[in-house]
């Protein structure tokens, strides 16, 4: 079978291993999904213009964020449920990305004790967090992550409830999976995947409680699949959680200049500008499309990260540019988790990272510091303020 060119073959690939109602959770948005076309659209309008003339005999594409040094401007964004993609998905992501010395976010619904990230993958791991109406869970949970020295905690904002994601709903989706005949024949297409399923079985959320005895996991597992987030967290909450974490902070689904100045005001260390992949609210703006009005509020005194559409190293090039300090990648390295487990998502890390690199030897930009907005071209119907 040839190498996948591209994100796209990726994804092919990815879809005729899994079956569809698997493939349709990873790919899928919420309603009729315009802000997860949105999103490509609004990178795909914008240019780059490249300065000649200019040595790009040697490329610096390596970034700083709190406090480390990375050899990419890209990290791996928080996804749930990856064992569904492939066994011991978390564990993939990882170690693919200590492989190439990103960080790697591991989310509150994962299938894999967090404990297990820096015993068995090692490099950089940040700890996604949503907070439910048992803020007992989240507690333990963060303070088995400082205990695991995991470096940073991302707070996801952006989930007072779920996303009414049709495709899901459509299919049936639940865990655990709920076999009808439609399911059980559209399996049984998926002879690797169901192997797979087979011998290592359907994955558990194992992080919602620090006991790991089956009926605590369940009890938890429930909470967290009927979306029972606290409702009432607000910006005073910051404080109850820096009683519980010490280290660095991010915030993630900024989106509104407002937020991004409340996050300065409350200290945060990092806001993450996203539409949760146009996952939640479907008439949400593209994140590329906000992301100079939250890189303009923050004025440089804390990183931005961004996601949403990335599938190109120019797509990643363009935010860097536009401001971001790095990008947060999901689907991408899903559809190489899907494919071909660990392997596959390091190479479609090491294929970004040509991208990014001949990106920039074409712009005549030889470090990511250089990047400017005077390399961007905004296409009709962009006004905002570059500079």
């Amino acid at each position: 079978m040839k190498q996948p060119l591209n994100i796209w073959e990726w994804r092919e690939r990815a879809q005729r291993r899994l079956p569809r109602i698997v493939f349709d959770y990873l790919d899928g948005g919420a309603e009729e999904e315009s802000c997860l076309a949105r999103n490509r659209a609004t990178m795909e309008s914008i240019q780059l213009r490249p300065a000649l003339l200019k040595d790009v005999s040697k490329i610096d594409m390596s970034v700083e964020m709190l406090g480390q040094r990375f050899e990419l401007p890209i990290a791996i964004t928080p996804t749930g449920f990856n064992g569904l993609f492939w066994p011991d998905g978390d564990i993939a992501l990882a170690r693919a990305a200590a492989a190439c010395k990103i960080p790697f976010t591991l989310s509150t619904p994962s299938n894999a004790r967090l404990e297990r990230i820096p015993r068995e993958a090692g490099g950089t791991h940040w700890l996604q967090l949503y907070v439910m109406s048992d803020r007992a869970a989240v507690e333990q949970m963060m303070k088995r992550a400082l205990a695991a020295n995991f470096s940073a905690l991302m707070l996801t904002a952006d989930v007072p409830v779920g996303g009414y994601r049709e495709r899901d709903l459509r299919n049936g989706f639940k865990l655990p999976l709920q076999y009808t005949l439609p399911m059980m024949l559209d399996v049984v297409r998926r002879p690797r995947w169901l192997l797979d399923i087979a011998r290592t079985g359907l994955p558990q959320l194992v992080n919602l409680s620090e006991a790991q005895t089956p009926e605590a996991n369940l009890q938890a597992q429930a909470a967290l699949l009927s979306r029972t987030m606290d409702r009432s967290l607000n910006w005073s909450s910051i404080d109850w959680i820096r009683r519980h974490w010490s280290r660095p902070l991010l915030l993630k689904g900024v989106l509104d200049p407002e937020d991004a100045r409340r996050a300065l005001d409350h200290g945060l260390d990092g806001v993450v500008v996203s539409n949760h992949g146009g996952r939640q609210l479907d008439c949400a703006p593209a994140t590329m499309d906000v992301l100079p009005e939250i890189v303009a509020t923050v004025a440089g005194r804390i990183p931005v990260l961004v996601d949403g559409g990335f599938r190109r190293g120019s797509d990643i090039v363009k935010a860097l540019a536009m401001g971001a300090r790095a990008v947060l990648l999901g689907r991408a390295t899903l559809y190489g988790l899907a494919a071909a487990g660990e392997p596959g998502v390091q190479q479609v890390l090491q294929m970004l990272r040509a991208e990014i690199e001949r990106t920039m030897i074409l712009l005549g930009t030889a470090s990511v510091r250089e990047l400017s907005p005077e390399r961007v071209r905004m296409s009709a119907g962009f006004d905002h303020d570059m500079r």
